[in-house]
């Protein structure tokens, strides 16, 4: 008889906690959330972009095909009961591990099982890993030859954008599912089927809820399925029957059970930046009221007043730049008084700017005009400083030329003189008619047309 691990769990058989008999393994004891789990695919709710019929991650699954996965995404959306459906299906040993818990000895342990398993019995191994990205380089480092001779497959769970957490070589040996936050429908009907489920769910008590309160807390639980059950679970709980015997769920019992919204905003995780990202092109784009409400979630998640006020800085000179001047000074008096006063003060001077950006007249003529010159530094011809405006305050300056010819442009009349400073004939700002550009952009014309009946020589000369 072939040798598998001392501890190991037929191939096909599902392990113990992966069962679903009620009694023995969904003791009531457990959390809603717990209980409630799909078993199959045709309880899973939401992530119908990967999962709908006809979809690869759904073929793969219901094929046993499934290869190294990564699953990414909002707290409470489904990875690890993904990963306990493809447990339940797969004919592969389920070995599962916590990006909090384990270490590398775990690690060592299980992938050296796995090898022991193919060898034989040719049983493959599905690892489970949640919270991969708490694993640091050299403890995801251990798993790649494992995964990259197909030892085991690899399903990792996470909140974070792979891209960014998860070491290249795993991410391109794996397949990226991302999870989106359920839908309010998607959270209603789980609630509808926990209060119908005297198995598993709540249905073994006598409730009444209200559509409102269902719907009210489908809404504030934020996508998370996890928090939406737990919370029904407390509302049902902690409300006592009426004289028939009934649990009343009302709005007013509903607001009770889940009394904060919880933002879904991680400090250096995609959240993070996709809120400063909608932030910043809420103000380029003029919407105060979109713009407020990106600071509102920001300053509610406890984001570092600096640093939006370092955004609204970039924002006032790249988008408003110089159709208001006046939005830039009033940007850097925003992050002096946001960093002087701090929370929850610097509320307001941050509200100021935001408001003064986003209804700002907009130009990108500076932005463009510097990068502009910028790559014709990196890929041109480097330009001589032509001789007249070289520096020719030393001794023997003149012998080489240099500041001879150079006319001081305050003795002309207006101040301007119309005389050659680059050598060559390139335009890099092109001013809008926006706000106080349009009188820059008619004074530049004005300029340039008396620059252009100077004849200049090309080599700086």
């Amino acid at each position: 008889m072939a040798r598998d691990d001392l501890f190991a769990t037929p191939a096909g058989k599902v392990p113990a906690e992966l069962t679903t008999s009620a009694d023995d393994h969904f003791p009531r004891s457990q959390p809603l959330a717990a209980r409630m789990r799909p078993r199959n695919l045709d309880e899973y709710v939401g992530q119908s972009h990967i999962l709908g019929h006809g979809q690869l991650l759904r073929r793969a699954i219901e094929a046993d095909r499934i290869q190294s996965l990564l699953f990414y995404g909002p707290p409470g959306t489904g990875k690890t009961s993904l990963a306990q459906i493809i447990a339940r299906q797969t004919k592969s040993k389920f070995e599962r591990l916590s990006g909090v818990e384990s270490n590398v000895a775990d690690m060592r342990r299980v992938l050296s099982a796995a090898t022991n398993r193919l060898e034989n019995t040719r049983a493959s191994t599905i690892l489970f890993i949640d919270e991969i990205h708490r694993f640091n380089k050299a403890q995801q480092d251990v798993l790649l030859p494992d995964v990259e001779s197909g030892t085991i497959k690899l399903i990792g769970a996470t909140t974070h954008n792979p891209f960014f957490f998860v070491n290249s070589p795993l991410v391109s040996r794996s397949q990226i599912f991302e999870l989106r936050p359920l839908t309010e429908e998607d959270l209603f009907s789980l609630l509808q089927r926990a209060l119908t489920d005297a198995e598993r769910g709540l249905g073994y008590l006598k409730i009444s809820a209200d559509e409102n309160a269902l719907r009210h807390l489908a809404k504030i639980a934020d996508g998370d399925a996890r928090k939406v059950l737990n919370s029904l679970e407390i509302a049902a709980l902690t409300t006592a029957p009426d004289q028939n015997g009934e649990i009343k769920i009302t709005l007013a019992v509903a607001e009770q059970s889940i009394q904060k919204k919880a933002v879904v905003y991680d400090g250096d995780g995609d959240a993070h930046y996709d809120t400063i990202s909608a932030f910043i092109k809420s103000m380029r784009g003029s919407d105060p009221d979109a713009a407020l409400y990106w600071l509102a979630k920001m300053i509610h998640a406890g984001e570092d007043p600096r640093f939006i006020a370092r955004r609204i800085v970039i924002c006032a000179a790249e988008d408003v730049g110089l159709a208001d001047p006046m939005a830039l000074v009033l940007a850097n008096a925003c992050l002096a008084a946001s960093e002087f006063v701090g929370w929850p003060e610097a509320r307001i001077p941050l509200a100021e700017a935001t408001i003064y950006i986003a209804t700002a007249n907009k130009s990108n003529s500076a932005y463009k005009a510097i990068d502009a010159a910028l790559e014709d530094v990196r890929s041109g011809r480097t330009i001589p400083v032509p001789e007249h405006l070289r520096d020719g305050s030393y001794s023997g300056a003149k012998r080489l030329g240099h500041g001879i010819g150079y006319q001081y442009a305050h003795d002309g009349k207006n101040h301007f003189v119309a005389q050659d400073y680059l050598g060559v004939d390139k335009t890099f700002y092109e001013p809008t008619e926006q706000g106080v550009e349009k009188k820059i952009k008619e004074r530049l014309e004005k300029w340039r047309a008396e620059l252009s009946k100077t004849k200049f020589t090309t080599d700086g000369h």
